[in-house]
């Protein structure tokens, strides 16, 4: 039975913890972690520090899992899963939260150094404080309470710390499910990398993501003479516009999710001529696509090259289209999984709020746990400054999510 008691002592601590969950955020952010593939160099130098010092918090085993990769200096991509043993191991509660950060963008959009967090009116600005550090924080100090407290959770708890979450997670939580048979079928498996400002979003359900990259060829020529050139900046342009017909081609809506469409977006452009008097030979661009999971992600593709084939004919260029990431959409979990429901308990109890179940367009590594039959559910309550120039982090938010995840490793 739940102990209110003994959570007001928990959460008594944590409230005390303030000063030293900032001074953690800003060690964390002072180690970019971002991805080779984004020009990083991976999360090595992050996790030793984190292990060091869930050592020193008192988790009493702790194992780190490296994925080959050879883009990184060290030669592998590291995921911790350290434990704090409850009172059974029938099960475990995890919170898995990722040590990766995007790289900070344009630098005079921001009105301080990225990697030096400062704090303002209660808030922890920096890359990757909020994403995913606000809960990684939470998560330690969760269960550094119990430490404090004496206190035994009903199960074991487990803190999952991944990498390469940002850039597709094949060297995080997917190398891990693959190689290791950690996580049970009974597991709670909180994933706190969506959520929104007030609390209320339990994310139980995620359209399926289409990356793209799409590279028109045409021919280089003098920018005097367009017509001994074909230009491939301005078939491409065609195909952008062109593409935007998807969202006619795929109009159904889905209240669970928010917004309730499949999207389909050009983002990245890579450079093509260095100077203005050159007809471009090639082109390149790439596109997101969220789906609805009333959709197959294979009649996106075939729409796809239906559109690019009308634009190769009416402009005589070549056009490659290909797969930077495919993820169709994972069974959803029940609103009636423990994991909701204790979610749904903790959130009333700490923030007095009704949360409920819900389906996101973005992309979160919870697809990659039902994929593999664990029902995984993403919560956090978040500003949602992800990925933003001055990305920041509530200080009550932090703590706050802390409680929450207390509260849910008290139940039994």
């Amino acid at each position: 039975m739940f102990d209110k008691k003994v959570f007001t002592r928990l959460s008594k601590r944590l409230d005390s913890f303030r000063d030293e969950m900032i001074e953690l955020q800003m060690k964390l952010c002072a180690i970019p972690a971002i991805s080779p593939a984004s020009g990083g160099e991976g999360e090595a130098k992050k996790a030793e520090f984190l292990e060091s010092y869930l050592k020193k918090c008192g988790f009493s085993d702790i194992t780190v899992i490296k994925a080959p990769d050879i883009d990184a200096p060290q030669g592998y991509r590291p995921n911790i899963l350290a434990f704090y043993r409850g009172q059974s191991s029938k099960k475990t509660i995890w919170v898995m939260t990722h040590m990766d950060v995007v790289p900070p963008g344009e630098l005079s959009l921001w009105r301080g150094d990225p990697f030096k967090a400062w704090v303002e009116k209660g808030r922890i600005y920096g890359r990757g404080v909020e994403d995913n550090q606000q809960d990684m924080v939470a998560s330690i100090f969760a269960v550094k309470a119990f430490i404090a407290e004496n206190i035994k959770p009903a199960y074991d708890v487990g803190i999952a710390l991944v990498a390469d979450e940002e850039t597709g997670s094949k060297k995080g939580i997917e190398y891990v499910l693959n190689n290791t048979e950690v996580f049970r079928k009974d597991d709670l498996i909180i994933v706190p990398d969506a959520g929104n400002p007030n609390g209320t979003m339990i994310e139980v359900a995620e359209k399926s993501i289409l990356w793209l990259k799409v590279r028109t060829l045409g021919k280089q020529a003098h920018g005097s003479t367009p017509e001994k050139g074909i230009n491939s900046f301005k078939a491409a342009s065609f195909l952008v516009t062109e593409l935007q017909k998807l969202y006619q081609i795929f109009n159904k809506k889905d209240r669970l999710f928010n917004p309730p469409i499949s999207t389909f977006e050009p983002t990245k452009k890579e450079a093509n001529v260095p100077n203005i008097n050159t007809i471009p030979g090639e082109d390149v661009f790439y596109m997101d696509c969220r789906i609805l999971p009333a959709y197959k992600v294979e009649d996106v593709e075939k729409a796809i090259w239906k559109l690019a084939s009308s634009i190769e004919k009416k402009f005589k260029v070549k056009i490659e289209v290909d797969i930077v990431q495919k993820a169709p959409a994972a069974l959803p979990t029940s609103p009636k999984a423990p994991v909701v429901q204790a979610l749904k308990k903790a959130v009333k109890d700490v923030y007095n709020k009704e949360a409920r179940a819900m389906g996101i367009g973005g992309g979160t590594v919870a697809a990659l746990f039902r994929r593999a039959g664990f029902p995984a559910a993403c919560w956090s309550r978040l500003d949602e400054t992800a990925h933003m120039p001055n990305e920041y982090c509530l200080i009550d938010n932090m703590i706050g999510d802390a409680k929450v995840f207390a509260h849910v490793f008290l139940q039994d």
